[in-house]
């Protein structure tokens, strides 16, 4: 299945379809040199299938987890760049999840002022979510995404074949990021996910809802100035947690639980049950003093004044300005344990 992402000059195809990282030449031009960045947690198999497709291929294997959205490893890929000699006409993959997309596509982004990116997600996270949008980044100061760019892919291509090799914790992370889209944009989705008792089975359906539902809101809203923010469901919260538990929890637990303070009480029970049936947390130990601190340093902020997406029935959604400080609140009367 080829899904469009129709963004004018910027349009690109996402492929969904099982067996597609074999077969690679059909929708990417790897015939030049190509920089594949992967990690240490994604079976090398994947970046080998990749790199015997590439005419002139280098892989560089960073370690896993979010700390290595840094800048030593963005200064490090470039010097891979001009020691190998990469040009305007080259290009550079990502095979891996989130942090490998993030990392890649913004070195992709500031190398020559931008060279082609294609994205291989192999977390269930980034195959419904992350890998498409343009949104690259790095992290700096302990400050998630802090320092990036909107820069898109020349396409992304999902197989959902390597599914079969996440851990699980991973995979219920990725399954939080559909649970967001689907509680905001999607109720029969959202139910899909409460019921089915066959995920595997499932697994191509839920993948091409959650992405058409990010491909409508990203054509809408390239660049976050509206609709887009509705994509920050549970995010605000989510990523003071992911800050301030230094890398204990992953990426989508965090929004998981950033859902919960945000959503109407009859929402929330259904988000909560939801989450505890893919194995996610619904409570953390934490400060919520401390969790603002963070939230202060949140790029959604305007002065003292921060947009938070709101949750009163399944398949809706509203966007609400409210001061900062006020989010304690929304905290305390939910998920500190």
């Amino acid at each position: 299945m080829i899904i469009p992402v129709s963004l004018g000059e910027m349009s690109y195809d996402i492929v969904l379809l099982r067996g597609a990282l074999n077969n690679l030449n059909k929708y990417l031009n790897l015939n030049r040199r190509v920089l594949i960045v992967t990690d240490s947690g994604v079976p090398t198999e994947y970046a080998q299938t990749v790199l015997a497709q590439c005419k002139e291929g280098y892989t560089v294997s960073i370690e896993q987890g979010e700390a290595s959205k840094s800048f030593d490893n963005y200064r490090a890929l470039l010097s891979v760049l001009v020691k190998k000699g990469f040009t305007r006409t080259d290009c550079v993959v990502a095979v891996g999840g989130g942090v490998c997309g993030d990392l890649a596509g913004f070195v992709a982004a500031g190398f020559m002022r931008g060279i082609d990116f294609y994205n291989i997600p192999t977390t269930f996270l980034s195959q419904v979510d992350s890998s498409i949008g343009g949104k690259v980044a790095i992290d700096f100061m302990g400050v998630k995404n802090i320092v990036g760019a909107f820069y898109q892919p020349k396409c992304v291509v999902i197989d959902s074949n390597v599914l079969r090799t996440l851990d699980k914790r991973q995979l219920s992370s990725g399954i939080a990021e559909s649970i967001k889209m689907a509680a905001t944009f999607d109720k029969d989705l959202f139910e899909l996910l409460e019921n089915t008792d066959d995920f595997e089975g499932d697994a191509d359906k839920i993948i091409e809802s959650s992405l058409k539902i990010k491909r409508d809101v990203v054509e809408k809203d390239p660049k976050e100035k509206g609709l887009r923010r509705v994509l920050n469901f549970g995010h605000t919260i989510g990523h003071a947690i992911e800050s301030s538990s230094l890398g204990s929890l992953l990426h989508g637990e965090c929004v998981g639980l950033g859902m919960i303070p945000m959503s109407s009480p009859e929402v929330a029970k259904r988000i909560v049950r939801v989450l505890e049936k893919y194995n996610l947390p619904v409570s953390v130990e934490a400060d919520s003093s401390d969790l603002i601190s963070y939230i202060l340093h949140d790029k959604k902020m305007d002065g003292d004044e921060i947009n938070v997406v709101l949750c009163e029935e399944i398949g809706s959604f509203e966007i609400k300005k409210i001061k900062a400080q006020s989010m304690k609140e929304y905290i305390d009367g939910g998920i500190i344990k």
